[in-house]
């Protein structure tokens, strides 16, 4: 089995895109369709034919460009069956614990609702990477715009579940403002101040800070570590439960 062929490129003003390519099958997915134009531009670059989009969940930029897409190359697009009304174009419609067959791949689909009801990751265990949306960001995760915070803690357990060395693909980057409100949280945490600093030099050079590890964010990424006494010090929430902590940080970063 040959290697799975990642193309990273930018959409909008911080969205990232990726081409997913299996080259035994000759098969392409997008992970969801921000914009148009750097998408066709990025199968121009490759070569490569686009044959399925993979959609998280229906915001327009990550939507926004399925019917335009469709129309151009009759792909495939692939959505939550939970959300399929506000899926423009789906086809195929999976939802939390389903499989199917990219190309050479099996792809596991996790619901992790939460920033919206419906939202969907997609797992390549072969390859050991997730394609998360907006669910989990480097250092952050999506507001909670429908979901409950004890329904995004739960979504988020499945995707800290996964291997530490799980590559994570997220839909922005939103690294260096994360990394600034998660020093005001878990001030203490000196991977975090470590990684903040590394952040600060990539920017500073326009590299990207996406793609992330699992094992990297449990770490550092205060979201995912409501159980840090630092964190709960900080905060004022010395003993809470997980739940609580967790949005209780979420509501700090709506207003940070």
């Amino acid at each position: 089995m040959s290697e799975l062929q990642i193309h990273q490129f930018e959409c909008l003003s911080d969205n990232y895109s990726w081409l997913v390519h299996d080259p035994d099958a000759n098969v392409t997915a997008v992970v969801d369709t921000p914009e148009v134009g750097p998408i066709l531009q990025a199968l121009e670059d490759t070569g490569w034919q686009l044959t399925h989009i993979l959609n998280t969940h229906h915001h327009f930029d990550h939507a926004g460009g399925n019917e335009e897409l469709k129309a151009k190359t009759g792909c495939q697009i692939i959505g939550s069956k939970s959300d399929a009304a506000r899926i423009p174009g789906i086809d195929m419609q999976v939802g939390d614990g389903d499989s199917f067959t990219f190309g050479t791949r099996k792809v596991e689909v996790f619901d992790v609702s939460g920033h919206t009801i419906g939202h969907i990751a997609f797992w390549f265990p072969d390859d050991k990477i997730i394609f998360v949306g907006d669910a989990l960001f480097a250092l952050g995760c999506g507001r909670l715009f429908e979901g409950s915070p004890a329904q995004m803690w739960h979504s988020l357990q499945k995707l800290t579940a996964l291997p530490a060395d799980t590559t994570v693909y997220c839909a922005h980057e939103y690294t260096q403002s994360n990394a600034k409100f998660a020093l005001t949280v878990e001030p203490d945490n000196a991977a975090l101040v470590d990684r903040a600093r590394q952040i600060d030099a990539m920017r500073a050079k326009g590299v990207p800070t996406v793609p992330t590890t699992i094992g990297l964010e449990l770490e550092t990424n205060p979201f995912l570590r409501p159980q840090s006494e630092d964190l709960q010090r900080t905060i004022g929430m010395q003993g809470a439960g997980e739940v609580e902590v967790f949005a209780e940080t979420r509501r700090l970063k709506d207003n940070f």
